[in-house]
This record gives C-alpha cells, structure tokens and sequence, in this order.
C-alpha cells in the first residue's frame, strides 16, 4: 500500500514458489540449479539516502531533518525512513509535504530466482500498487530516465481530511534493490494546492540519489 500524508508504504513481499516442488529429484548426478550471485549484499541507512539540501528544498520547514528511521528486523533487506513539514503561512495557510524512502534487497536463491529477477518482480508489484491507490484520481505512469536500471514515476491525486493532495511515487530497481519514494503536499486552512510537476521533478532527483546512496552502500 502507498502512502499518502503520513502513512508509511510496504516495503515488503511475499513470493510463492519457495519451497521446491514435492518429488524433485536430489540423486546424484542431478547437479543443484544455480542463479548469479546477487550484485549488492547491503542497503545504506535509509535516513542517509538524501542530502541535507534535498530534504531543505522537499520539506522547507522539516520537522526533523534526521528523519524517522522505520523498524527492521533485517537491515541488510529491508529499511524505511519518512520526514513531514508543516510550513505556516499566516492568514494564506500551510504547505504540508511529506516524504518517505523504502529500500528493498534480494538475495539470490536457486529456489526462487536470481536477486535481480525477485527484485524486478517486486518493483512492477510496486508500480501497481501506486497506480491502484484507492480514491487516487488523475492517475499517470512514466518511465524515469537515469534512475537505476528501471524507474516509474507514478502521479496521482488524492483527498485526505477535505485537502486535496497531489501525490508522486518513484519505484526503481538497481540491480537486486528496489527503493519506493513517496513524496506529497497540500495547501491546508487555504493555502494553494502545490504544482504536482514541481513536486514531480523534486521527487526525481531525490529517486536518483537514494538509488546511487544504495551503489555507495556496496563499495
């Protein structure tokens, strides 16, 4: 599920097939199936995916700039980190923002599949689960260029507590990682409504630093 003001998305996922099928052969002479090693073996804080001028132009008036670092169990799978501004204008309103990273990794797995394939997988589950974000309106996908080895902007609107919100989601795959960006705003007590393609390009270039903070991760 995608976030919008506040919620945090999944960054998990279920794949079925894990277990061999029943009646597979193991006698000799049978060699084991192999899959290429998975590229990156970890994943960065998620805290650390953006510099402190990013989350200065996506949040202007953030409330933590450190973030709120979501719980793992597995650090070197999975991991989240999420940040809001309120920016009080006085009698023309706030401008709300909101912005959350997921990362997610693949090992390989001969039973499975190689990490990039399960990693591909997750990232079109993603894809569809942004565009079929409930009550969002407006609904728009296209390909992001120089973002990892695939990437998906996904643009919606949305109403939440009678704000309009204008909402982008980034899904890209590097390799055996995918990271998810949530990134929406509002004009709240009466304030505009933000421009959805500014928050579109801000979105963009905050998805290419969280996938090159991944390849970091791994030097």
């Amino acid at each position: 599920m995608l976030l919008v003001a506040g919620c945090s998305g999944s960054t998990s996922a279920k794949s079925s097939g894990d277990s061999a099928p029943s009646g597979s052969s193991s006698s000799a002479g049978n060699p084991s199936p192999t899959v290429a090693a998975a590229k990156f073996k970890k994943l960065p804080n998620p805290c650390e995916a953006f510099s402190k001028d990013t989350i200065n132009k996506m949040l202007p008036k953030v409330k933590d700039a450190a973030g709120s670092q979501g719980k793992s169990t597995d650090t070197a799978a999975r991991g989240a980190c999420s940040w809001s501004s309120s920016d009080d204008q006085g009698v023309d309103g706030t401008q709300f923002r909101w912005l959350d990273v997921a990362y997610q990794r693949y090992d390989s797995d001969p039973a499975i599949g190689s990490g990039d394939k399960r990693a591909t997988d997750f990232y079109t589950k993603q894809i569809a689960d942004a565009k079929g974000t409930k009550g969002a309106k407006k609904v728009a996908a296209a390909p992001t260029a120089g973002t990892g080895d695939a990437a998906t902007a996904v643009t919606y609107d949305i109403s939440k507590d009678d704000n309009d919100f204008k909402n982008t989601t980034i899904v890209a795959r590097t390799a055996n990682i995918v990271v998810t960006i949530n990134y929406n705003g509002a004009g709240m007590a009466g304030a505009d409504t933000p421009n959805g393609n500014d928050l579109l390009k801000l979105a963009q270039a905050a998805a290419k630093e969280a996938v090159a903070a991944g390849a970091k991760a791994n030097a």
